[in-house]
């Protein structure tokens, strides 16, 4: 099969969006497809992605220019009809659209142009996002470009039962579930490191985690109803706009910077407890990494978090907005020991099927539909 991946964030920014096309196309490359990305241009952004087959997948940048007080986000400065020439060089069997909004609303455009069929997964809950950013009055404008964008589409995939829902709710068409996986090879309790945990941690305290972005959708600053807890020590894993203001509310707290790899997951085994405090979560892939790694979780009862935490067997949820419930169900964890043990085994053995191999096949799946359903509606026209 021909794949042509159009991504609205690629290398060198690591986030969901990033990760899960990375595992895509590391799978897709081993089992012999050909493969092209199209993807927007960063201050040394590389052309070629090395895979661990040792296949180079070719990697075209498009100019793009960072959002305005959002560096890390691009927006893509190029046209449908330049995208088009790109999609005719390639001649891909279908187009997946990585979370699309203004690269992959054009990209949507050119394929149907070129009568290509696109797959079109959402992953990122820009509209709510907006709220947190100050900018709520942007939230409706915001779901009738991604609602236009993913009508174009074949086939759309919502990585949660909850996103599925609310994409419907606002008039997305053809919206199938699809999940991402979690290298259960890398994350594994396993990898859990006395030495590295003393370095956060007093023998009597416990020890909290938190990986990810340190920017307003993700809420970290809720996790005071943790630092404030007596025998308790948090630790932050990731980098982002709020750094220095988190530092200042949190002192206690150590911020452990950005960390990938056998790194993170050490980082995580280390820990007793994962909390991801953020509201917008459509997948909730560093929960899935946390359960790997044998860590009960807690997590809003919203979003992606409701299909992967089995309350009272793998973790907790909480009411969002309600950080006294949080306090409660955390304290209910970390200071009963053979509890805590008992849902991390849970939550690693509820995770350890949900691998990449089997997740992004499912994924062949639906780029096979959506060749199928194409030509059904190129039949009758």
């Amino acid at each position: 099969m021909r794949i042509l991946v159009v991504s609205e964030s690629f290398l060198p920014h690591l986030n969901g969006v990033t990760g899960s096309v990375l595992r895509v196309l590391d799978h897709f490359a081993a089992t012999g497809d050909d493969l092209g990305v199209i993807a927007p241009r960063w201050p040394g952004a590389t052309t070629s992605l090395p895979t661990s087959c040792g296949r180079q997948v070719p990697v075209r940048r498009i100019a793009s220019a960072p959002m305005p007080g959002c560096g890390d986000v691009r927006i893509a400065t190029t046209s449908a009809s330049a995208l088009r020439r790109r999609i005719d060089e390639f001649r891909p069997d279908v187009i997946h659209l990585a979370s699309p909004m203004i690269l992959g609303g054009r990209a949507a455009v050119a394929a149907q142009r070129a009568g290509v069929p696109t797959v079109a997964a959402y992953q990122t809950d820009v509209p709510g996002s907006t709220a947190r950013y100050g900018m709520p009055f942007l939230q409706s404008a915001t779901w009738q470009l991604l609602r236009d964008v993913h009508n174009r589409a074949t086939v759309n995939l919502a990585p949660s039962h909850a996103s599925r829902d609310q994409m419907l709710s606002h008039g997305i068409e053809r919206v199938d579930l699809w999940r991402r996986g979690v290298d259960t090879s890398l994350f594994s309790p396993a990898l859990r490191s006395e030495s590295l945990r003393a370095a956060y941690a007093r023998p009597e305290e416990k020890l909290v985690a938190y990986v990810g972005r340190l920017a307003p959708e993700k809420q970290v600053a809720d996790l005071r109803i943790i630092h404030d807890m007596p025998g308790v020590r948090l630790l932050i894993v990731g980098d982002g706009p709020e750094k220095d203001r988190l530092r200042r509310l949190l002192p206690r707290a150590h911020f452990a910077g950005f960390r990938t790899g056998t790194d993170l997951a050490a980082h995580l085994a280390s820990a007793d407890l994962f909390i991801h405090p953020g509201e917008l979560e459509t997948v909730g892939q560093t929960l899935q990494e946390a359960m790997a790694s044998g860590l009960p979780v807690i997590a809003p009862r919203r979003g992606g978090p409701v299909d992967l935490v089995a309350p009272s067997r793998t973790g907790w949820l909480f009411t969002p907005g309600m950080l006294d419930e949080l306090r409660d169900r955390a304290r209910d964890l970390l200071f009963d020991d053979a509890k805590r043990r008992a849902f991390g085994r849970a939550a690693e053995e509820s995770v350890r099927r949900r691998i990449w191999p089997v997740v992004a096949e499912q994924l062949r799946g639906y780029y096979l539909q959506a060749i199928e359903q194409h030509g059904r509606i190129g039949a009758l026209r």
